[in-house]
């Protein structure tokens, strides 16, 4: 039976759609391509020789999403698709609560009403706010300081609400860490619109001479080298994550880390880059970023005891594969 994948053409839904299909999966994709491209999904078949269902439709929409889950029987749903930039959620905070709230609820009444148990859900590190890192999941979620965090606290907080209620129903809750990377075929990728909001986009961007220069934010912190300290892994390994999480999934609320467990910090990535390609980074120091927090990385034992999930691709491999896809763009 067919996986049902919110946010499937983007970023990380894409790698993921590419994981089920290898794992013999049919896939239906649903996005409103508010941040992504349609031709992924050719891409996702000249990777696997397999072509996912394509709906271009907003999942906060309850009428075509019912239409989609009456169609198909759907053995599990992995919803992607949010709105998932920091700072505009800042600026724009009722689109940020409506999309992401409401597509989630919308989610989770069809999978109610048509008997779809086991939904695997994209929550975020952003979840822990300023707690002590390594972040466990056990810990009190402090408040967060953004918009955006807050929707992932917020529908955490339904689903495991419902799954309360529900007790045939599976929910995994999959915090995510610094994803970065590419597939190793250079096809599918990170492509923001317009500047990117994410480190390695702008370092491969850079790289490629489409930006002059990198801006690091803040070298003044308490950090091995004053640079912000982030806990980046592989793309391909989150998403193979997802399909870990999907196929044992138990009843109830499963809550996951995935990161690497090791902190890196802005130069050091940066480093790590120039090593793998050969191609040196120019970088300037400018202020901090409001609410940007010194150090986040994650302790990966829970999902490693209990599902056997560890990030295995190493910085090199992220940074390769990441200026691969750079490479391939026209």
């Amino acid at each position: 039976m067919p996986i049902l994948v919110t946010g499937g053409t983007g970023y990380i839904g894409s790698h993921t759609c590419v994981e089920l299909l290898n794992n013999n999966h049919s896939v239906v994709i649903v996005d409103n391509l508010v941040n992504s491209n349609k031709e992924v999904v050719d891409r996702i078949e000249e990777i696997t020789g397999k072509r996912p269902i394509f709906y271009e439709v907003d999942a906060t929409d309850g009428e075509k999403m019912e239409e989609i889950f009456a169609e198909h029987d759907f053995d599990g749903v992995i919803h992607f698709a949010g709105l998932k930039a920091v700072g505009e959620s800042i600026e724009k905070p009722l689109a940020y609560y409506k999309n992401n709230l409401l597509s989630t609820m919308v989610l989770m009444e069809n999978c109610l009403k048509y008997k779809v148990n086991r939904f695997v859900f994209s929550s975020s590190a952003t979840v822990y706010g300023d707690n002590e890192v390594p972040f466990v999941e056990t810990m009190d979620l402090l408040p967060t300081i953004n918009p955006y965090g807050e929707t992932k606290v917020i529908c955490e907080r339904i689903l495991t609400d419902l799954a309360k209620v529900n007790p045939d129903i599976s929910i995994s809750l999959l915090r995510y860490f610094n994803p970065i990377g590419a597939h190793k075929s250079g096809i599918i990728g990170e492509l923001p619109q317009g500047i990117p909001n994410n480190l390695m986009p702008y370092i491969t961007q850079v790289a490629k001479g489409k930006r002059e220069k990198l801006r690091i934010f803040g070298n003044d912190y308490a950090t091995a080298d004053g640079t912000g300290v982030r806990d980046y892994l592989h793309v391909v390994d989150l998403a193979e994550g997802h399909v870990v999480a999907l196929h044992k999934a138990t009843p109830g609320v499963q809550i996951y880390n995935l990161g690497t467990g090791k902190g890196t910090s802005v130069l050091e990535l940066v480093h790590a880059f120039e090593e793998a390609t050969g191609v040196e980074i120019p970088y300037e120091i400018a202020e901090r970023r409001p609410g940007d927090l010194a150090e986040c990385y994650a302790d990966a034992t829970k999902i490693k005891k209990e599902l056997g999930w560890v990030a295995s691709r190493t910085l090199v491999d992220m940074c390769r594969d990441a200026w691969r896809f750079e490479r391939n763009l026209e």
